[in-house]
């Protein structure tokens, strides 16, 4: 049996391992003015409701190399499907099983958001353990899949509360849990590699003593940073300071970002071992200050969705490149370099919209002054893409 055919199993599950990931971070954010309006939840409590889940991701990423190391990659992503399916159960009873509904909203995010810290940090290197050729290619593909995630999670809601009303939504939030519980089977009788053998990996104390590591963290910041920074704004720009309607916003803002990212990986995932990741990186990183630029000073509001829906093209490969040269360099960097990798991009993404929201309101709620402060993420990396490019070509 052929190693495509061995590991095409391992695929499937990572694959939905990112659409489960996708599920958790995109579905309860439809639901924002539904809470706000049948549980009274201001929307100041609301907003707590993402910065909690991106903290304990980000916690649990921080945790997750020493977890994983000590029970096993099959235990540890199991676990992750288990909680990720359990938290979008959970927030279809508990709400309203307590005295306060906001509460158990809360308790069902921490849930879920365990899990996907948890299949951030571990689906990249199952994948990368895997004997394929092509690992770069096959990371970009693998990603793709947050972003169909993202988009399917979006239509399917959409129209599900179209349909039935979007007082049934108690009944998404299961038919959603089913994807992460279905994946559990996948998980456990899939075959996982090693990605290190045992007592080879390097430890997070030699990681930090290695020099280029520190380049491979802040290419993770700037990856996390340009993406996150245009796509949590996209529709509130487009809206205010495109002056579009709230659907046309949604559509040609982050919908349309989503899937121009996700095309992003699929062509590189079909076609990157002809071009040289590095060069691609670059290309993406110039492509997406251009985009930067042209949805911050266009007047025209095409221009500026359009600069918007690039950016998702541009920044596609940043996630998954930054992953893949980090490997091929490191490659003994083992399950620590990858949790603090995610880390790393997770608090790139938590930077990215908090700078572009602190520069619009400084300028007097002017997002596309915002959104002009973002341009550095790019240039600062491609500055680091350069730095590692010799280092990256000699490893090939």
């Amino acid at each position: 049996m052929s190693n495509t055919n061995r590991y095409k199993k391992t695929l499937i599950a990572c694959y939905l391992g990112f659409v489960t990931q996708a599920i958790c971070a995109n579905f309860v954010p439809l639901l924002f003015l539904t809470f706000h309006l049948s549980y009274n939840i201001s929307f100041g409590k609301l907003a707590l409701i993402s910065t909690l889940f991106f903290f304990t991701q980000i916690l649990t990423d921080s945790v997750c190399a020493k977890i994983s190391d000590k029970i096993g990659y099959r235990l540890s992503v199991v676990l992750a499907e288990v909680t990720s399916g359990a938290g979008l159960l959970a927030l279809a009873f508990i709400p309203d099983l307590l005295p306060d509904p906001f509460v158990g909203i809360l308790i069902s995010v921490i849930i879920y958001a365990i899990g996907s810290g948890l299949t951030e940090v571990l689906v990249s290197p199952i994948v990368e353990a895997c004997p394929f050729e092509n690992k770069a290619s096959m990371m970009s593909l693998l990603h793709s899949f947050y972003c169909w995630g993202s988009v399917g999670t979006i239509v399917l809601s959409t129209l599900f509360f179209a349909v039935f009303g979007i007082e049934n939504w108690r009944i998404m939030a299961m038919i959603w849990a089913l994807v992460p519980l279905v994946n559990i089977y996948n998980f456990a009788t899939c075959p996982i590699e090693k990605l290190v053998e045992d007592g080879e990996s390097m430890s997070l104390s030699r990681l930090f003593k290695t020099g280029v590591f520190w380049i491979f963290i802040v290419l993770m910041v700037c990856a996390g940073s340009s993406e996150l920074a245009m796509a949590q704004w996209a529709s509130a720009f487009a809206e205010s300071a495109l002056h579009v309607s709230k659907a046309v916003g949604d559509l040609a803002g982050p919908c349309g970002f989503a899937v121009l990212m996700g095309l992003s990986r699929v062509w590189y995932g079909k076609f990157g071992e002809k071009v040289d990741l590095t060069v691609f990186m670059t290309g993406s990183g110039i492509l997406c200050l251009a985009c930067y630029l042209l949805a911050g000073l266009a007047n025209i509001p095409i221009l500026g969705l359009a600069g918007c829906a690039i950016c998702g093209f541009s920044v596609g490969i940043m996630w998954p490149g930054s992953i893949s040269i980090s490997s091929k360099i490191m490659p003994k960097g083992g399950t620590a370099m990858f949790a603090i990798l995610a880390l790393a991009g997770d608090l790139g993404g938590a930077a990215g919209p908090t700078i572009v929201g602190n520069v619009s309101q400084r300028a007097g709620d002017n997002l596309k002054a915002g959104v002009l402060a973002g341009i550095g993420f790019p240039i600062v990396l491609v500055i680091c893409v350069l730095c590692v490019r010799k280092k990256y070509k000699a490893e090939k």
